[in-house]
């Protein structure tokens, strides 16, 4: 038991992937949910834990109950509703997160699951305030929604937005490229919008929107995660003088050539990269990890 414990916090603390990190968490989470609802349903007939969960951490669309549980805009995407809904959302997670991580670096990944999930939930309230078919029908005081696919959405779209032609091999279809998952499962998510969970649908696009927005703006070099994350970043107090204007092969890339890199691997892959240009991303990357 303790060689698993310290396995599973090697994956989530220590493999230097956000994605360990997430994942864990979300599971974590589920099971604390999960276990105990299933005793008490067991012992009194009645899910008491998993009422109690979803209604103080599921995010509402009612104005006045959300402004009284105003942490749902965060603790809903870390909640899911069943064993099917948690495991294709971190399985896709893991799926594209691995590539997101491997081409970007993995202090990105955490921000943008995290602003994914807040542009999903943003969308999700506002339809029901003001969509008609929602707004007129008084949906809103009743309609909860939970789960990490907005925060998945823009991931994969942020992705299949950077490497379009990216190809990976997906069981009983074989090869495919990012872009056609993403155009699937958008088309899918905006036709699903007139079902029974509309509100579900309309979240997951607000976090495909932030994911594709995210890169575009990436290209152009504004990199919104990354200045956030710098607010936090300690600053060195050490400053270095020297004579010598040449720079080694181990000094940091330029913003713009990065920027240039990334825009020529959205256009004709990551293949069409030189010797040069790939060793300048792979420095990057690292840079990133630091």
């Amino acid at each position: 038991m303790n060689t698993l414990w310290q396995d599973i916090r090697i994956k989530m603390l220590h493999s230097g992937s956000r994605l360990g990190l997430l994942i864990g968490i979300n599971i974590i989470i589920f099971l604390a949910i999960n276990i105990p609802g299933v005793l008490t349903w067991a012992f009194t007939g009645h899910n008491l834990v998993s009422g109690y969960a979803f209604d103080y951490l599921a995010l509402p669309a009612y104005f006045p109950k959300l402004l009284s549980r105003f942490w749902t805009p965060f603790t809903y995407m870390l909640m899911h509703d069943g064993i099917l809904h948690i495991f294709f959302n971190m399985l896709w997670l893991y799926w594209i997160g691995q590539i997101f991580e491997e081409y970007l670096g993995k202090k990105r990944t955490i921000g943008l699951y995290i602003f994914g999930g807040l542009t999903g939930a943003l969308f999700f309230v506002l339809a029901y305030n003001y969509l008609p078919v929602f707004a007129n029908s008084g949906a809103a005081e009743v309609n909860t929604v939970v789960g990490a696919s907005a925060s998945v959405m823009a991931i994969i779209i942020a992705t299949a937005t950077l490497l379009p032609d990216y190809t990976i091999s997906m069981m009983f279809i074989g090869p495919v490229k990012l872009k056609w998952i993403a155009i699937f499962y958008v088309i899918l998510d905006f036709l699903l919008i007139a079902g029974p969970n509309g509100g579900g649908e309309i979240a997951h696009l607000g976090g495909a929107l932030f994911g594709f927005i995210y890169i575009k703006q990436l290209q152009r070099g504004h990199d919104w995660i990354g200045a956030i994350n710098g607010i936090f970043k300690p600053k060195s107090k050490l400053k270095v003088a020297t004579k010598n204007s040449d720079r080694n092969s181990n000094s940091k890339p330029r913003q713009e050539e990065i920027d240039r890199i990334l825009d020529k691997i959205s256009q004709t892959g990551y293949d069409s990269l030189n010797k040069q240009e790939k060793e300048i991303l792979f420095r990057a990357s690292k840079d990133n990890e630091g």
